[in-house]
């Protein structure tokens, strides 16, 4: 206890939920920016076991925010859950630390969710913080979703069964390009710190079994224009009309809403899945693409530079064609140089 002696100190926390913690599992989807810094305060914290999935590598431009990683990392090109773990083990070697390099989608979520204690949410799309909410209602789960943009954040727990779910306070997906991202209108550091120290916070309160201090309400901080307020969500889901929560229809578990493209935040760039994943032999695929460009590859991923664009391509064979938007035209590049 010696190590965590101050946390210990905080009577709400004290022994005990310092011992909870410590058998705590947690799943964080998404190592970028706030999952960077969510992933460093719940380790230094000593939970039990921190799950890790990422479907991203780390690049130069990330280092601006995603406060976890180095300029050697993007340098080697690693996927960020290896980048990551790596570092989180420097920090906390008693933490048992798990990297998944994959997508979470319907067809992988259940494999992840299932045993743990806490969902947190790193992820920069709709799509995915739809399918946890499901997953989270399906295995009895909490998940605190955050999100920033620019200089503007929110945090916002959900507690199955105790409080509404995401889909009580926005049953549709938002519409494509109604929402601003970071490639639109940028994002910057404080904001990034502080969402995920706020969801940190939600987490150490659920973990530590402290629920009646899980705050309610949707937090809402823009550090830029020096707001904060709250939104009080109590009354909603009072009628059991949610498609989700009241209902138990679980579609976004069920894949309906998934594609085989999707826009990546702050990228530009597009990911590619395949609906069989299988593994991927880099060494002939490597031969054949450096003919066209520079290639590199290591254990977990291939990146090559052909056509102005940049291919990196993951084991499952899950790609991410670089310099583009265009769906149609990333597909065109994946089956031109990796094939169907």
């Amino acid at each position: 206890m010696e190590r965590y002696s101050r946390q210990v100190l905080f009577q709400p926390i004290g022994r005990e939920g310092q011992e909870k913690l410590g058998r705590a599992r947690v799943l964080l989807v998404g190592c970028g920016a706030l999952g960077s810094v969510l992933a460093e305060i719940l380790v230094r914290a000593g939970i039990g076991r921190l799950t890790l999935a990422d479907r991203d590598y780390v690049d130069e431009s990330n280092l601006q925010r995603q406060s976890l990683y180095t300029e050697a990392d993007a340098r080697e090109g690693l996927p960020k859950a290896v980048a990551a773990v790596r570092h989180l083990r420097e920090i906390n070697s008693a933490v048992e630390i798990v990297e998944r390099i994959a997508d979470v989608n319907a067809l992988s979520v259940a494999s992840l969710v299932q045993e743990q204690d806490l969902i947190l949410d790193g992820t920069d799309n709709f799509e995915t913080r739809y399918l946890l909410n499901d997953a989270s209602l399906k295995w009895n789960i909490p998940w605190i979703y955050g999100a920033c943009v620019g200089s503007y954040g929110l945090c916002l727990a959900f507690l199955p069964g105790l409080t509404a779910c995401l889909r009580c306070v926005l049953q549709q997906l938002p519409p494509p390009g109604s929402s601003p991202t970071c490639d639109t209108s940028g994002v910057v550091g404080p904001i990034v710190h502080l969402v995920a120290a706020l969801q940190a916070a939600e987490a150490l309160k659920i973990l530590t079994g402290n629920l009646r201090q899980v705050n309610r309400k949707v937090v809402t901080v823009d550090v830029w224009e020096n707001r904060v307020a709250t939104l009080d969500l109590s009354q909603l889901n009072r009628d059991g009309r949610c498609p989700a929560c009241g209902q138990r229809r679980f579609e976004f578990l069920e894949g309906a809403h998934e594609g085989r493209t999707q826009a990546l935040c702050g990228r530009n760039a597009v990911q590619i899945w395949r609906s069989s994943p299988r593994p991927v032999d880099f060494k002939p695929i490597a031969e054949r693409l450096a003919r066209l460009g520079p290639v590199q590859y290591n254990e977990f991923l291939l990146r090559a530079h052909v056509d102005n664009l940049e291919i990196a391509l993951f084991r499952d064979g899950r790609g991410i064609i670089r310099g583009t938007q265009n769906s149609d035209e990333a597909q065109r590049i994946y089956a031109k140089y990796i094939g169907n």
